[in-house]
């Protein structure tokens, strides 16, 4: 199954099991410390502009645009936010917000075909995120969670994913519009975290036959040299059907053509190659 998203100036990127693996930009955010979220909080577009084509020319294939930040009108920063995004970077992007308002006064612009992440399995969330997905057709990300938080156990996150899902038919959103989430947790917490998340993927893979997404960094959450952790995960979650990660795409980019490479998603080598000659000029 295969899910389309489109650029402001019809720039197409495809998620599939067939297709490379999606990098998704993770940097746009006011989360935690840095230049990024001072930059959101104060309005300052021409760097995030500036992170956001580093983004893209260090490898990623969309971008993940989070513009709630504290003390700031979501329903008016995230439609400057992608208006300046839209401006400089010719990619697709995934919209992370829950306000319905802010999501409507963004979409009405015309951003292309972006993703819209998240919805979980919170009654209030599917009512008001859902009914928007389904007036723009769009893709949405669906987390295997709900309001008892991220189940233990592979089986229950399946469970909310089901659910979600005979939701969003029953509003008429069709099945290759949903890219699951099962959601990574902190390995330092629970030893049996990255286990549990890609056997929850391979479930989906092989019993749903839907596309899914990744916040592959939460994986090493607390710990140092994350690096040395997210790779790995990330080779494990791609081995067990992962097809879109939002990552740092600058670090990840080269052992993601490999894994894609040893997957068998690059006949001929020629993706592998090409990254190569373009790192090696």
């Amino acid at each position: 199954m295969e899910t389309l998203l489109i650029s402001p100036k019809e720039r197409k990127v495809v998620i599939g099991n067939d297709q490379p693996t999606v990098l998704i930009g993770e940097r746009i955010h006011p989360f935690g410390k840095g230049l990024v979220k001072e930059a959101l909080q104060s309005g300052n577009l021409k760097l995030v502009c500036e992170v956001a084509a580093s983004q893209v020319e260090a490898g990623a294939d969309v971008l993940i645009v989070n513009a709630n930040a504290f003390g700031m009108d979501e329903s008016d920063l995230l439609p400057r936010v992608v208006r300046a995004i839209m401006e400089t970077a010719d990619v697709p992007l995934c919209l992370e917000s829950r306000n319905p308002l802010a999501l409507e006064k963004t979409l009405e612009m015309g951003c292309g075909r972006p993703m819209i992440s998240s919805v979980t399995g919170e009654k209030p969330i599917l009512e008001s995120i859902l009914p928007i997905i389904k007036r723009y057709d769009l893709p949405v990300v669906v987390m295997a969670t709900d309001s008892a938080g991220i189940p233990p156990d592979p089986q229950r996150r399946i469970e909310i994913v089901q659910t979600i899902i005979g939701h969003a038919e029953a509003v008429g959103i069709p099945r290759e519009n949903l890219v699951i989430d099962c959601l990574a947790e902190s390995i330092a917490v629970n030893a049996e975290a990255a286990r549990i998340t890609c056997k929850a993927i391979e479930r989906v893979r092989d019993e749903m036959g839907l596309n899914t997404i990744l916040g592959a960094s939460n994986i090493s959450f607390g710990l140092p040299s994350r690096s040395w952790v997210n790779i790995p995960f990330l080779s494990l979650a791609i081995a067990s059907g992962l097809t879109a990660a939002i990552v740092n795409a600058k670090v990840v980019k080269p052992y993601v053509t490999a894994c894609d490479l040893l997957m068998g998603k690059d006949r001929g080598s020629r993706r592998y190659m090409a990254y190569y000659r373009s790192q090696n000029k």
